[in-house]
Order: structure tokens, then C-alpha cells, then sequence
């Protein structure tokens, strides 16, 4: 699914303000909880990485020693 800045933009001006009511281009979408909108605004975002180029990958690997 492809997603542009300004809907991402959207979705944190609800977010920051409090509000669980986005609207965009004319269209409008409640989200049931702030959970729920997060959630959104993390898939948005991580599409417009992927889509860029600048997705960063999940796996991290540590190591940890005593002395």
C-alpha cells in the first residue's frame, strides 16, 4: 500500500492533539483508541521508509562480557 508525507503528517497532528478523528483528503477515519492510531502512524511510517529506500532492518545483535 503506498502512503504520502501529508497523510502521515495527519495522522501525528491527531495524534498530538489528542484526537482519535483523522481526516484527509476529504476522508475520514475514527480510531477506536490511541493504541490503535499509533499502531497506524508505525505502519505509515514504515512504508514511506521502505518506499524510500531508507527502511532500516529489525535484527540487532549484542554481546556482553564480564571483565
Amino acid at each position: 500500500m503506498s502512503f504520502t508525507q501529508a497523510e502521515l503528517d495527519a495522522l501525528k497532528e491527531a495524534y498530538a492533539a489528542g484526537a482519535l478523528r483523522v481526516t484527509h483528503e476529504g476522508k475520514t477515519v475514527e480510531y477506536g483508541s490511541e493504541s490503535d492510531l499509533l499502531r497506524r502512524i508505525r505502519v505509515v511510517e514504515k512504508d514511506l521508509a521502505q518506499s524510500s529506500g531508507r527502511a532500516r532492518h529489525g535484527t540487532v545483535y549484542c554481546s556482553f562480557s564480564r571483565g
